[in-house]
């Protein structure tokens, strides 16, 4: 039975997809090459190992406080001029970044790094969603997230053999060819969508002065956890004022004559509150176990750290497989019966990790990192593509907006968990293995909590296989 016309990936959205994909596998890249040359960066600089951090904690904290702006910036400029602008500044930024003379420029040019990486991200998710429509959004959204399963595993070996044997410099370097050729292509290949003048969105000066900075104190709170714990003053009032920041904005965006930054009215759709919620939960176990598996290779088998990088190939091939087949089922068979088992499969691969010992033998490890990156892979793309199913078309910036700034903080708190909870053990008495075992047993709760939202996530889309498709949330048709 052949594929219709609307249904099939054609030369131009596969050619977006691969346009997309090479700025998107830069992002993913450079966050985690430069995690390895953190030491050799803070000798270069003679500063301390804490201060050299702030090369990757400012990174972090402005794409979060970047990525809820970019949903207005496409809806008021378009999205392909927002497109090319963050590629070249993402360009400028690393050219700049090698170049840095002190520790203190290199963190500036890294800030305006996060900036241009809380652009590119967003805008890629919006302009493909827009693009293949809600008949092809499954397979798109899997070949679209394949390059992001891709940087955490090959970053951290990429950045080692760096460190061991370049300059320095190469850390921020490497990806700007990369990035250089998505730019070059974007002006053939990302279709002009420039609104009309009376289509543009005016600027929610308010809701960025809460939700901006909401989210960016947020993340910087969690990423101190790992040093200082849940329990310190620098991260409780963090916590405290992000929080309060960002239920300011929910007042505000509720109340206001005008448009907010992101419409939280949104979340009043059971469909995409249990996207976004499965996103974020999603966020947090990918993070933490690109966090604790090389961890645990380190700490309890005495792997170094190129080794321990190398070992961790079998979750990112595991992702790399469940991603495209998973993006294909969940246009026939819909992402709440292919998020639960996703899911499970994440927790039978915890588990084992859980049980096992310094004597499990790598193939044993490898196999359950195997199965857990399988079953992210099924849990991701259904899931994106469930949520784009819940919008208007019109809305679809702010959902992406919404969906990554809440993916952000979720990784954050996944990360800072793990990191947490070993440190507690080792240091309350228990012996290294027990602490990770600890640590993967919350692993398994926090994944276990996406098999029961993911069963809340919408089933399958019958209404996409012929005649228009029907809103859930408004009740009209949407077209594409």
């Amino acid at each position: 039975m052949t594929q219709s016309a609307e249904n099939r990936l054609d030369g131009p959205l596969v050619k977006l997809i691969v346009v997309m994909a090479l700025a998107s596998v830069t992002a993913t890249l450079n966050a985690t090459i430069v995690g390895v040359g953190l030491s050799p960066l803070a000798d270069t600089f003679d500063t301390t190992l804490t201060t050299a951090e702030w090369v990757i904690t400012g990174y972090l904290l402005a794409v979060a406080a970047t990525i809820p702006v970019t949903g207005w910036a496409v809806d008021h400029f378009g999205g392909k001029k927002v497109w090319i602008f963050g590629l070249v500044l993402y360009t400028l930024t690393a050219v700049a970044s090698a170049l840095s003379w002190n520790i203190a420029s290199l963190v500036t040019f890294r800030i305006l790094q996060g900036v241009a990486a809380g652009i590119i991200e967003p805008v890629m998710m919006t302009l493909t969603a827009r693009a293949a429509g809600p008949a092809r959004l499954g397979r798109v959204m899997g070949l679209l997230a394949l390059p992001m399963t891709l940087g955490p595993v090959i970053g951290p070996i990429l950045g080692g053999v760096i460190a061991d044997n370049l300059h320095w410099s190469w850390l921020f370097l490497v990806n700007v060819p990369i990035v250089l050729a998505a730019l070059v292509f974007s002006f053939k290949v990302v279709p002009a969508d420039v609104p009309a003048e009376g289509e543009r969105a005016t600027f929610d000066v308010l809701g960025t002065v809460l939700l901006s900075p909401g989210f960016a104190v947020l993340v910087y709170g969690l990423s101190q956890t790992a040093h200082e714990g849940f329990g310190s003053t620098t991260v409780v009032v963090s916590l405290l004022v992000g929080a309060a920041l960002v239920a300011g904005f929910v007042v505000h965006a509720l109340t206001t004559r005008r448009t907010p930054l992101i419409d939280v009215r949104l979340l009043a759709n059971k469909g995409f509150t249990a996207a976004v919620v499965a996103m974020a939960l999603t966020g947090a176990a990918v993070f933490s176990l690109y966090v604790l598996l090389p961890l645990y290779q380190q700490q309890v088998h005495g792997q170094s750290l190129m080794a321990s990088g190398l070992l961790l190939a079998p979750f990112g091939v595991g992702t790399f497989l469940g991603m495209p087949l998973a993006g294909r089922l969940s246009d026939r068979l819909g992402a709440n019966l292919l998020v639960p088992v996703g899911a499970t499969l994440v927790v039978l691969g915890t588990l084992g990790n859980a049980l096992s010992s310094a004597s499990t033998g790598q193939l044993v490890l490898g196999l359950y990192a195997l199965v857990s990156g399988l079953g992210l892979g099924c849990v991701g793309a259904p899931t994106l593509a469930s949520l784009y199913r819940t919008v208007p078309l019109e809305k679809t910036s702010g959902a992406t907006s919404t969906m990554l700034s809440l993916n952000q903080v979720g990784g954050s708190f996944g990360v800072a968990l793990v990191a947490l909870l070993v440190q507690r053990g080792v240091a309350h008495g228990d012996s290294v293995r027990d602490a990770f075992s600890t640590t993967f047993w919350w692993e398994l709760a926090m994944t276990a909590a996406i098999v029961v939202v993911g069963l809340l996530l919408p089933g399958r889309p019958k209404a996409f296989e012929a005649g228009p498709v029907v809103e859930e949330v408004t009740g009209e048709p949407v077209t594409s």
